[in-house]
């Protein structure tokens, strides 16, 4: 197994965890900014006004994409035990 594979194998690796957390990440900065501009103008500085909202859209953007995000994961772990021969060597 050379240089290049194991660049390859960590470049896909890489991929697929940006494409996972992307849904949860940009659900939870839209919700943040939301939040944000809403205590800006209201003026309330409430730690737990920012942080509690951010949590519930992160888990109902994981239900949402939950069934996506399983298949991206299965298909690299597939795709990653069907080449392991090509690995070893």
């Amino acid at each position: 197994m050379g240089q290049g594979e194991i660049i390859l194998i960590a470049q896909q690796a890489l991929k697929t965890i940006l494409m996972v957390s992307a849904p949860m990440l940009g659900f939870g900065l839209l919700v943040g900014l939301l939040v944000s501009i809403f205590q800006a103008t209201t003026q309330i500085q409430e730690a737990t006004l920012a942080f509690v909202p951010k949590i519930i859209a992160v888990f109902i953007s994981l239900l949402i994409f939950g069934p996506w995000i399983l298949n991206v994961l299965t298909e690299f772990a597939q795709n990653l035990f069907l080449n392991i021969n090509s690995f070893i060597n």
